[in-house]
């Protein structure tokens, strides 16, 4: 018997997932989701059985919701950290900070080349996917905490004004890491030095797209 209890059989389907989920994260990023196959996936992992995905995961979607899984434990464990140092009273801009430094700081941990914000605006993309993405963010404790934190800050807006900008901030969120990861994998410039300073430009957009008025 190996460590913790685990048999030796057991270690290397562990290690030949981790292979699989680092193989398909990086082949979707680079892709998109649909253009890329089980079996490329297998073949990038270095899996000789080219049903390996499916022995290990079952569906593509199975897959996808294991990588989303994989990188929302840290995620969701340093948002939860930031939420627990928030001084009395946070303001809107702390809680947007909690919103966004969670992912970059992740990122930046992970070293470069990283794929999972490139992955991130794939799924994102696809109407089906996304209900994956938003399923498995509404599992988050430390990301509900975020949003009734942030709630009583928002400004009184309509309605359909609202659910606009809670879509933009997704989406600024989303795609200015991604087009920064993308960057860094290929040693192009970019408009911040680090990952904490792009979250820096990512806090103040949003703030400011949260307080700018409305157009009547």
């Amino acid at each position: 018997m190996s460590v913790a209890g685990r048999t030796p059989r057991a270690e290397r389907a562990q290690g030949t997932r981790e292979l699989i989920l680092v193989a398909a994260e990086r082949l979707f990023a680079e892709h998109g989701v649909f253009v890329v196959s089980n079996r490329q996936v297998s073949e990038a992992a270095g899996q000789g059985n080219n049903a390996a995905v499916g022995y290990h995961f079952g569906t593509k979607t199975d897959l996808i919701r294991a990588i989303i899984r994989k990188h929302n434990e840290e995620v969701g464990r340093l948002r939860a950290q930031q939420v627990a140092t928030l001084s009395d009273p946070a303001g809107l801009r702390d809680w947007v900070g909690c919103l966004v430094r969670p992912m970059t700081e992740h990122l930046a941990a992970l070293g470069n080349p990283t794929w999972y914000a490139r992955f991130s605006a794939q799924v994102m993309t696809d109407p089906v996917m996304r209900r994956v993405v938003i399923e498995e963010s509404r599992s988050s404790p430390s990301l509900q905490q975020v949003v009734d934190g942030l709630r009583p800050h928002l400004p009184d807006l309509p309605p359909d004004v609202r659910a606009e900008r809670n879509d933009m901030a997704r989406q600024l969120i989303v795609h200015i890491c991604a087009e920064r990861e993308r960057a860094l994998a290929e040693g192009t410039p970019t408009p911040r030095a680090s990952w904490h300073d792009a979250a820096t430009g990512l806090v103040d957009g949003i703030v400011g797209l949260w307080e700018a008025p409305v157009s009547r």
